[in-house]
């Protein structure tokens, strides 16, 4: 299922993500404006592109919760350039308060980026 709430993905230009059973997937054209002064793929953007998959990777596998980043540890691989990344998530451990949660960035081929984030799980 897409994510409910495309305003920030389509302020970066990014679809929402697809998501079920725990895990999600987005993929994303980059071009000039995601760039960075040096010419690569911005670190923020990477951060965020992880965070909103994982995001709808853990609400995928939630009961009905809600879900907020509590911790996010982004690893920058490589520098990315402009063209297509894929973006996985998947949950790792789902607990009573809490869920962790995998991704990785890749782009031809090569892993961009690997993140790992603890979700914290909040009644709607």
């Amino acid at each position: 299922m897409p994510d409910s709430d495309p305003g920030f993905t389509a302020l970066i230009g990014a679809p929402a993500p697809t998501a079920n059973d725990g895990e999600a997937r987005l993929e994303i054209d980059v071009d000039d404006r995601h760039l960075n002064p040096s010419g690569a793929v911005h670190g923020g953007l990477l951060a965020t592109l992880v965070d909103i998959t994982m995001g709808a990777a853990v609400r995928s596998a939630a009961d009905g919760e809600g879900a907020a980043t509590s911790q996010l540890s982004v690893t920058y691989l490589r520098p990315g350039k402009p063209g297509k990344l894929v973006v996985t998530a998947t949950v790792r451990k789902r607990g009573e308060n809490l869920t962790v949660c995998e991704a990785d960035i890749a782009q031809d081929g090569q892993s961009l980026v690997h993140a790992l984030a603890t979700f914290a799980l909040i009644d709607r």
